[in-house]
């Protein structure tokens, strides 16, 4: 671990412990200026190696995308339609567009008082979660496909942390297909507080969740993973996984 890197992790250290955000933001963005996305992946990962918790960790990749914010459209420009890491970002847009439409239909389920008043919104409502629960053959490419191959290399810390986050997306995802397909068999009030605290979640974190793997993960993968016959293998190994009904075509 060079010395660049245990600098700006001991910077992130100190913002995970408390102290002042502004100050310790502002130096750790000094100190951004000069990094590229895989050792910024690399100080993460060395806070991981030293005990921190990677739930601890969540807050810090604010500072990451602060400094890459405008590198996903260098990254796309950079790949070809068809590279593994070109569909991911394109299902993330999607993925985007469902997260704006729960939060939007949850905002109007709340203020309604019973199913009866507007019955055809749950059925968009149910479109929507089994859109978002489809989004499992993303998370299960990432996984299975693009996440083994950083961890060869030692890039293991922003893996473990979104294997983390899919673990709890899935299962709240799962419980609220769930939710949007008994809504006539539930409490009314259960069923909107339910949904309220289901769509929070899920649309905060994933949101959250997809900014972190757009300017962290995929750029990372994209400057250490140089072979074009891995990439070639991997969209194999992708192709066999399958895609979500709403991947664009590949």
């Amino acid at each position: 671990m060079n010395n660049k890197i245990d600098r700006l992790a001991d910077v992130l250290k100190r913002l995970n412990r408390g102290e002042d955000p502004e100050t310790v933001k502002k130096e750790a963005k000094e100190l951004i200026k000069n990094f590229d996305a895989e050792e910024l992946s690399l100080a993460e990962q060395k806070l991981i190696e030293e005990g921190v918790n990677p739930e601890e960790l969540r807050g810090l990749c604010s500072v990451h995308i602060d400094m890459l914010k405008d590198h996903l459209s260098d990254l796309k420009a950079a790949l070809k339609p068809n590279h593994v890491l070109h569909t991911l970002i394109e299902e993330h847009n999607e993925i985007l567009k469902f997260l704006d439409a729960l939060e939007s239909l949850n905002a109007k389920i709340q203020k309604m008082t019973s199913y009866e008043e507007n019955a055809a919104i749950f059925n968009d409502l149910k479109h929507i979660a089994e859109h978002i629960l489809e989004a499992e053959k993303h998370h299960k490419r990432e996984e299975d496909v693009l996440f083994p191959e950083l961890e060869k290399l030692g890039i293991t810390g922003p893996p473990r942390i979104m294997r983390m986050e899919h673990d709890e997306l899935r299962r709240r995802k799962r419980i609220l297909f769930e939710l949007a397909s008994n809504v006539m068999t539930t409490n009314f009030d259960d069923f909107k507080k339910q949904l309220q605290e289901l769509s929070n979640y899920i649309v905060f974190n994933m949101r959250d969740h997809i900014f972190k793997e757009n300017y962290i993960l995929y750029p990372t993968a994209f400057q250490a993973l140089t072979d074009d016959e891995l990439w070639k293998n991997m969209k194999e190994k992708c192709d066999e996984i399958g895609y979500c009904c709403f991947t664009l075509k590949v």
